[in-house]
C-alpha cells in the first residue's frame, strides 16, 4: 500500500487507543468451520450484536444446519424478523453456501478442512459458492487459527473516513496491509475492536452532485410569405 510507513503509525495508534478504551476481547473459536461461515454471512450484513441475536434465533428454530440448508428463503427471512433486501440476501446466501458445503462433503460440516492445512483449506473455501472474502477470512481466523483480518464494508469505510489507510487502496490491499501491522496473536482482538468502533456511528453519506444542464431556448422562425 502507498505511504505504508505513515499509515502503519496510524494503525498502531488506533490499536493502542481502542485497547485502552475497551476491556480485553475474548477470542471466539469455532470447532466446525461451518459455524464460522454461518456467523460470517450474518455478520457481514448486520452488526455484531444483531448477528449474535440471529444465531440464537436460528438455534431455537431450526433443528440443525441441514434443516437450515433445505429451508425456504422466506422462512429464514421470517426468523430474522425483518423483510428487507439485506435479510433476503442473507437468506439466499446462507442456503447457497450450505448447499455448496453439502455438495462437496455430503454433509453440512467443514471439519474435513482441518486435515488439509491452512492454505489448501482457504483455497477450498474461496471456490465455494456463497462464501465471500469476509466469510473466508473470518472462518480462517476463528476456526482454522490462521492469520487474517476480516473486514466488513463498514470497517473499511471507517478506516477510509478517518484517513487510516491510503484512499486509493482496495479491499485486498487493506487486508494485506493490516495483516502486516497486526500479529497473528492479536488479529482477532484487533478485528473485534475495529468492528465495534466502526459500528458506533453511522457511515458517512455520499454527497449528491447535481449537474447543471443548459437548456437551449427554442427559437421560432417565421417565413415571410410573398
Amino acid at each position: 500500500m502507498k505511504d505504508s510507513k505513515e499509515y502503519s503509525k496510524k494503525i498502531r495508534g488506533l490499536y493502542r487507543s481502542l485497547k485502552a478504551k475497551h476491556p480485553k476481547v475474548k477470542k471466539v473459536i469455532y470447532d466446525d468451520p461451518t459455524d464460522a461461515v454461518i456467523y460470517a454471512i450474518l455478520g457481514e450484513n448486520m452488526s455484531g450484536p444483531a448477528a449474535e441475536s440471529a444465531i440464537k434465533r436460528f438455534a431455537g428454530y431450526f433443528i440443525d444446519l441441514n434443516d437450515l440448508r433445505v429451508s425456504q428463503a422466506e422462512e429464514i427471512v421470517e426468523v430474522l424478523g425483518e423483510n428487507t433486501r439485506s435479510t433476503k440476501n442473507i437468506a439466499t446466501t446462507l442456503t447457497k453456501a450450505l448447499r455448496a458445503v453439502f455438495d462437496e462433503y455430503n454433509s453440512v460440516s467443514l471439519e474435513a478442512l482441518k486435515k488439509l492445512g491452512k492454505r489448501p483449506a482457504k483455497q477450498v473455501l474461496e471456490k465455494m459458492d456463497g462464501i465471500s472474502r469476509f466469510a473466508v477470512n473470518y472462518c480462517m481466523l476463528t476456526s482454522m487459527q490462521s492469520h487474517a483480518v476480516p473486514l466488513t464494508e463498514r470497517m473499511i469505510g471507517y478506516l477510509r473516513d478517518n484517513q487510516l489507510v491510503h484512499p486509493d487502496a482496495d479491499e485486498h490491499e487493506i487486508e494485506g496491509f493490516l495483516a502486516k501491522q497486526i500479529s497473528a496473536e492479536n488479529a482477532y482482538e484487533f478485528y473485534a475492536l475495529l468492528r465495534r468502533q466502526s459500528e458506533l456511528r453511522k457511515p458517512r453519506k455520499k454527497k449528491k452532485t447535481t449537474r447543471k444542464t443548459k437548456t437551449k431556448k427554442a427559437t421560432k422562425t417565421t417565413k415571410k410569405r410573398k
